[in-house]
């Protein structure tokens, strides 16, 4: 499978190749356009349990399974949000903490599940109570609202994130959840309230804008 990422920046578009018999799956509504080889259907993908976890998590209850039934074929995909696309390679050696409405696609050997977060974490990450969990090998496709960048932590470094930034990190990362002050008051008047902990070593990947930030700016244009 070859794949290209058209157009990066607010609007990109993923460009994949796929040889007969191959097949990627993506988020429902994701296809842009196909070729005639390419045959599309809907799926679970997992099994009813796993959709329903997926659903709890932000995620789509339904996934897009594109394959090359007839020979080789192209498929152009992006994602519903204004932002960036970023291609994940996984060995299988980690699984992957993907913020809700992050999952675009991946390819066949990649597997897209639920963890239940901690009480305190649920609550205050901004995440929820689930979290997608992304595991297997293969190429994972991740949508973001904004830019994608990445931040990069030694041993033991630490680095303190907005949680509505978040769009990825590996299982194998330490974080906790805090105060963005050392006060409540002073956390919430800030703009900030919880924040989220993280220690190295591993990578970060943060969005340059925050969904939250957005809708509450649109906000102030509706009429009351």
């Amino acid at each position: 499978m070859k794949y290209e990422i058209l157009y990066q920046g607010a609007f990109p578009l993923v460009k994949i190749e796929l040889e007969k018999g191959e097949n990627v799956k993506a988020e429902s509504g994701a296809m842009v356009s196909m070729t005639p080889d390419i045959e599309l259907k809907g799926t679970v993908d997992g099994g009813l349990m796993r959709g329903l976890g997926r659903m709890l998590s932000g995620e789509k209850f339904f996934f897009q399974e594109l394959s090359a039934t007839q020979g080789r074929g192209e498929v152009l995909l992006a994602p519903a949000a204004v932002g960036d696309v970023q291609a994940i390679e996984l060995d299988g050696s980690y699984k992957l903490y993907v913020q809700k409405d992050g999952f675009l696609a991946g390819t066949n050997g990649i597997q897209v599940n639920t963890k239940m977060q901690n009480l305190m974490k649920g609550f205050l990450s901004g995440e929820g109570f689930f979290i997608v969990e992304i595991s297997g090998s293969g190429t994972v496709f991740l949508s973001s609202y904004g830019a994608i960048h990445a931040v990069n932590l030694g041993p033991g470094e630490e680095r303190i994130i907005d949680n509505g930034h978040l769009v990825a990190w590996p299982d194998y990362m330490n974080y906790t959840i805090e105060k963005a002050s050392k006060g409540w008051i002073s956390s919430i008047t800030s703009g900030e309230a919880a924040v989220c902990r993280f220690r190295g070593e591993g990578v970060v990947l943060i969005q340059t804008r925050n969904p939250a930030g957005f809708a509450s700016w649109i906000k102030t244009f509706l009429p009351k």
